[in-house]
């Protein structure tokens, strides 16, 4: 298991990463969520040893990158943004020369490689000088750097950028191949991208973790349409006991307030009925009521806003 502790990190008076701590199950996919400027490469760094914090601490299997850094960079295979290739080097040879450098066995070196060739899919391309390779095999190469050594845990900086259709789909189903013997903490921007392969999200905004959820979870998630003014139907639905957070949606020039509601988490299968006999009671008639299921996208803009709203 992969977790971070704490983290904080400063560029002279500028905060890039805020205290910042969550988990990465192990044989799990978890995606670091977040736009561009957000902090996920410089997390990363830290959490690969190719930075240090500022404060706080990275645990791989119960070891302190602090204390153990040696130990924990052989648990981390790590592909930066820009994979780390050298360009005068066959794919074949390159592989042979991160494998010294991650200390695997001489004698094993050479079965070691032909496996990672394989199951990057690089078999055909291991003569290949790395400077004359596509986009997408230049992004393999960068993956099966990573998985020299066998370290358990991955760490992906943006893996699919750059790429065309094709060669994303590819990527996407490598990535989710190794997710089902590595924990892979793997970073993007890109919401279609996150809910394709991830079980797991952490959304990351201004260097600050603000959620941490799993993909799939039931929702607690209504939208109504209310008839009424808006501060009355806010106020209303407010005063609802099992009401969590409430959204303004739009208001409709027929005078309908769309909005969202979130219930609590101990919220009884009857908040729907409570809800109604509210309205009911304060005169605001309910158009519609259903469940929201509360999609990424859904997600990473509510919990955004509402961090922007609070800045």
């Amino acid at each position: 298991m992969l977790e971070i502790r704490s983290v904080v990190r400063h560029y002279g008076k500028f905060c890039a990463v805020n205290n910042a701590s969550f988990i990465c199950p192990d044989k799990k996919i978890t995606g670091l969520l977040g736009v561009n400027g957000a902090g996920k490469t410089t997390l990363m760094n830290i959490i690969t040893g190719c930075m240090p914090a500022g404060s706080g601490d990275i645990l791989m299997d119960g070891l302190a990158l602090r204390e153990h850094p040696a130990d924990c960079r052989r648990k981390i295979g790590y592909l930066p943004e820009r994979p780390p290739l050298y360009d005068e080097m066959t794919v074949q040879d390159y592989l042979a020369f991160v494998c010294r450098l991650r200390e695997v066995e001489r004698a094993d070196i050479p079965g070691h490689v032909r496996n990672i060739l394989e199951l990057c899919g690089l078999s055909d391309m291991s003569g290949r000088l790395l400077g004359h390779l596509s986009k997408g095999y230049r992004q393999r190469a960068g993956i099966a750097q990573a998985l020299c050594g066998d370290p358990p845990i991955l760490v992906l900086d943006e893996p699919t950028v750059g790429l065309d259709p094709r060669q994303v789909s590819e990527m996407r189903e490598l990535i989710r191949r190794l997710g089902e013997n590595h924990t892979i903490l793997f970073s993007s921007h890109i919401l279609s991208e996150v809910q394709a392969l991830c079980s797991r999200i952490v959304i990351i905004h201004h260097g600050r973790i603000l959620k941490e959820a799993e993909l799939g979870e039931e929702s607690r998630l209504l939208r109504l349409s209310v008839k009424g003014k808006t501060e009355e139907v806010m106020r209303a639905l407010r005063d609802v006991p099992d009401c969590s957070k409430v959204r303004l949606l739009a208001e409709a020039e027929s005078g309908f307030v769309e909005c969202e509601m979130e219930l609590k988490q101990d919220a009884g299968q009857d908040a729907e009925v409570k809800l109604f006999r509210l309205l009911a009671a304060r005169d605001l008639p309910l158009r519609r009521l259903s469940p929201a299921g509360d999609s990424l996208e859904t997600l990473f803009l509510r919990v955004t806003d509402e961090e922007g709203g609070s800045r």
